[in-house]
Order: structure tokens, then C-alpha cells, then sequence
């Protein structure tokens, strides 16, 4: 069967998708294929990875639906194949695609990380300075290019609840790097205290700043974002130095 990959490629294969699983808390589902004829990999020549990831969750508990890169023209040490290796000679670029759910983002805001991030936090509240519990975030992705929050925050000090909540469009950042929320619209809540609202902004700035989903050697920059209705999907440039291998 000339299209069955060659055992170079499957223990290569292998070994990129456990250096990429090791640097990921969950995993259910991961894919590298590498495309090459046996006689371009022994002169260290690729033609193509294709990593395809399901169920990927980062650091920061930062679940993605869907993860796929694609890198042409790799350069490898041919040592390393026989190591079961990819040692890249010279960075390459890939193109990436990553997906969100509303239940990724309402996961990584409910999270433990988050919750520490915005409890470290003093906010000014009617003059007073306060510390900030989340009790529950709700994250959504109604459509029309929005994402939309509704948060319930206990004062720790006085015992009291604060509903904010407010939506906003998304935009990325001129370096690619980051995501803006643009034309905040508030609901009832802005006048408690706009300190409160920018905390929560600002949180979920975070949440989707793309250096969440680096991975080691691997950083993204991002050319595109679209919002739908229950889905973000970021499409990036990767510059790859390194593929993990186990």
C-alpha cells in the first residue's frame, strides 16, 4: 500500500504526539501526521505535520474544541529521526486554527485560576476598597460578533452580592497577541462601580490572550477572530521552532 505511512513517520508520529500530550492537563483526542517518502526523511527533508487536537486542555484550565496546525517545507536533523525525533534544522511557519465554546470559556472563567486572579484583587467599591469573590460567571456567545458576560461577585467584606454584567466585540490586538473588547455595552450594573466591571473585562481579555495556547516552541499570532453564535474560532499564524517530542 504506497500511501500507508512509512515506520520513520509512524514513530515519529508517535513520539511528536506524546511530547504534545505531556505538555497538555487533558487530551481527548490527538493527531501529528507527518508527511514524508522515506527517502527525503533520511536527507532530513518533510513535506508536511498536520497536527489535529479535540478536547485540548491547556494551562489555566483552558479547554479548546478543536486545535489544527499544518506546517509545509520542514527541515529536520536526520539524526534525530533515528531517535525517533523531530529536531527542526530552521524555525517554520504553520498556519493554526483554534476553537472555543461557550462551555471552554464558562469553564476557564469558573476556574480556579480566575478565581484566585480576581480575589487577589482590591476594588474600589462606593469609595471602599474591597475583595472580590466570583460566585458564578456566565460567559456566552449570543451571535452578532459578541460575547456577553452576567456575573454574580460577593463582597467579602460586607457579605453582599453584585450582579455585572455587560457585552462587547472582541478585537485583536496589532501584534496579533492579545484580544480588546470594544463598544462595552453595560447592563444595570455599571454604576456600582466601573472598577468592577473593568476587573471582569479585563479577565476576559485574559482568557483568550493568545499565549494561552503557546506551546512549548510553538507560539501563535493571531490574523483573524470570528464570534459566532456559541463558538470563537482564532485563526493564526504559528511560528514553530520546535515540535515536542516525547
Amino acid at each position: 500500500m504506497p500511501d500507508s505511512p512509512g515506520l520513520g513517520e509512524q514513530a515519529l508520529n508517535k513520539a511528536a504526539e506524546i511530547g504534545l500530550s505531556s505538555q497538555l492537563d487533558e487530551v481527548e483526542n490527538l493527531d501529528v501526521n507527518i508527511k514524508s517518502d522515506p527517502l527525503k526523511l533520511v536527507q532530513g527533508q518533510v513535506d508536511a505535520v498536520t497536527i489535529d487536537g479535540e478536547g485540548l486542555v491547556m494551562q489555566k484550565d483552558l479547554r479548546t474544541e478543536e486545535l489544527e496546525m499544518k506546517m509545509t517545507n520542514v527541515a529536520i536533523n536526520p539524526l534525530s529521526v533515528a531517535f525517533g525525533k523531530i529536531e527542526l534544522t530552521k524555525p517554520t511557519e504553520a498556519n493554526a486554527k483554534v476553537v472555543l465554546t461557550e462551555a471552554d470559556i464558562n469553564r476557564a472563567f469558573n476556574s480556579e485560576y480566575v478565581r484566585s486572579q480576581l480575589r487577589s484583587q482590591k476594588i474600589h467599591i462606593n469609595g471602599q476598597l474591597r475583595t472580590i469573590e466570583p460566585q458564578h460567571v456566565d460567559f456566552r456567545l449570543p451571535g452578532d460578533r459578541k460575547v456577553a458576560l452576567n456575573a454574580s461577585i460577593r463582597l467579602v467584606e460586607t457579605g453582599e452580592n453584585q450582579q455585572i454584567a455587560f457585552s462587547a466585540v472582541p478585537s485583536i490586538s496589532a501584534n496579533g497577541k492579545t484580544v480588546a473588547l470594544e463598544n462595552v455595552e453595560y447592563g444595570e450594573s455599571e454604576e456600582i462601580s466601573p472598577e468592577l466591571t473593568r476587573a471582569l473585562i479585563d479577565q476576559t481579555s485574559e482568557i483568550l490572550n493568545l499565549s494561552n495556547f503557546d506551546l512549548e516552541g510553538i507560539s501563535l499570532q493571531v490574523k483573524q477572530l470570528n464570534v459566532e453564535l456559541g463558538k470563537l474560532t482564532l485563526q493564526a499564524e504559528a511560528y514553530v521552532e520546535q515540535i515536542p517530542s516525547g
